[in-house]
């Protein structure tokens, strides 16, 4: 593992993959409009982003890299409307973690490799901590945003408070299986860059 400063083409790799990372995301998310099928992003993310999360550790070799990735999906979040200090902040915690459990394998272990996208899928949870935590005010910013009573109260009614630690599983188990796939896809890639 080397152990350098973060070099130019890591970061271009870093924004890249951030950039792909970000947009399937974002399209999958698209369906939250839809309030029956805002409980279900938690799965529908992690297991698309596993590809590219999985194809992303093949060229990191360095700490830093995957902190850095889930802090600007973080903060880019955060700067579309959704708590840019919440999704900041889960967006940090979640890449470091990732990022420790990654080093932990010194960057070439594929089972840890795929621990850590699930946990670095927890980025976006930042985005629906008011829901949870100040339902009241989010519901009226819901309505104040031109969502309506009705999107609101439906949005609330399928997201209760004790939805969230099933959520939060969900999404961890979705990562584990959303990595597996990435990883069985991507085998040539896993061999060319030694990871086992």
């Amino acid at each position: 593992m080397k152990k350098s400063a973060l070099s130019a083409k890591d970061l271009m790799t870093v924004g890249l993959f951030t950039a792909i990372i970000f947009v399937i995301s974002m399209a999958a998310s698209m369906l939250g409009f839809i309030p029956v099928l805002m409980p279900f992003l938690t799965v529908i993310v992690p297991l698309l982003t596993g590809i590219p999360f999985m194809l992303f550790l093949t060229k990191t070799k360095k700490f830093g890299m995957i902190t850095l990735m889930g802090t600007l999906c973080g903060f880019i979040l955060g700067l579309m409307g959704m708590g840019v200090y919440w999704v900041t902040a889960t967006g940090f915690i979640a890449g470091l973690c990732a990022d420790l459990i990654s080093r932990s394998g010194n960057y070439a272990s594929a089972k840890k490799g795929v621990l850590s996208h699930a946990v670095f899928c927890q980025w976006a949870f930042g985005s629906v901590i008011p829901i949870y935590f100040a339902r009241d005010a989010y519901f009226a910013k819901l309505i104040n945003g031109g969502y309506g009573e009705e999107y609101a109260a439906a949005l609330m009614r399928y997201l209760p408070e004790w939805s969230l630690i099933p959520s939060v599983i969900l999404g961890f188990a979705a990562g584990i299986a959303g990595a597996l796939i990435g990883k069985a896809i991507l085998k040539k890639h896993f061999i060319r860059a030694g990871i086992a």
